[in-house]
């Protein structure tokens, strides 16, 4: 990044300024945490103070979602078909 978009950055209005690479690796990590990132997930998910980190906590919690979904959509299909032969 040059001097001219740095500038750019800086007079951004808080809530606008973009994410860096290793806060989205670190919102990832903290989202990653059972209770505590579940938490964090959901707040973010309506915090307005940084419309990028409401939005990639939004797209995350959507991933959550549909993994939570076709888990169990899997568990269902396993409890009707009885393919693991768990007894």
């Amino acid at each position: 990044m040059n001097a001219i978009e740095k500038q750019e950055i800086s007079k951004l209005d808080p809530r606008f300024r973009p994410l860096g690479a290793w806060a989205y690796f670190g919102y990832s990590l903290l989202f990653a945490l059972p209770i505590v990132g579940f938490i964090c997930l959901i707040v973010f998910s309506f915090n307005g103070n940084n419309i990028c980190r409401r939005s990639y906590a939004r797209s995350f919690f959507c991933g959550f979602l549909i993994a939570a979904i076709l888990i169990g959509i899997a568990a269902i299909a396993d409890m009707i078909t009885g393919i693991t032969g768990v007894a």
